[in-house]
């Protein structure tokens, strides 16, 4: 198989998230997107963490029965976020995608900034793309 870098597949317009954003404000930006989470980012384009709608759900609930919707992003993102690097190969991360439990990484540079983000619809597409390429060239 060729090598497939995440690069090639990356959602290179991801939900950026900020520290100090409210949950609330992030959830409707989730929602609004269509994404499941993401990256949350510093004032230099770092990623410093990530929100998923678990994240979110689980604090809406405890929200409701409390009745305080004042939490930050900064208070129940999860940290450290796991990322990748733009040229790991496709193949890895589905491997890794095996074994762990997070559906989207964000993908940043060496110097931790955000390029983008990966999710497992995306590797399997390109698993896909890869293996209809191969029958083809085979047959």
């Amino acid at each position: 198989m060729k090598s497939l870098q995440v690069c090639d597949y990356m959602n290179t317009h991801p939900v950026k998230l900020k520290v100090d954003m409210p949950v609330a404000e992030a959830v409707e930006t989730l929602l609004s997107s269509g994404q499941t989470g993401g990256p949350v980012v510093n004032e230099k384009g770092k990623v410093v963490g990530f929100l998923s709608e678990q994240d979110c759900i689980k604090n809406m609930v405890e929200s409701s029965y409390y009745r305080e919707q004042v939490c930050r992003v900064s208070d129940i993102m999860r940290t450290p976020a796991l990322t990748i690097k733009p040229y790991l190969s496709v193949v890895e991360l589905a491997q890794t995608l095996i074994k762990e439990k997070p559906r989207v990484y964000p993908i940043v540079d060496d110097d931790g900034v955000l390029l983008g983000t990966i999710n497992r619809t995306a590797v399997l597409r390109a698993i896909d793309v890869q293996l209809r390429s191969g029958y083809q060239a085979a047959s």
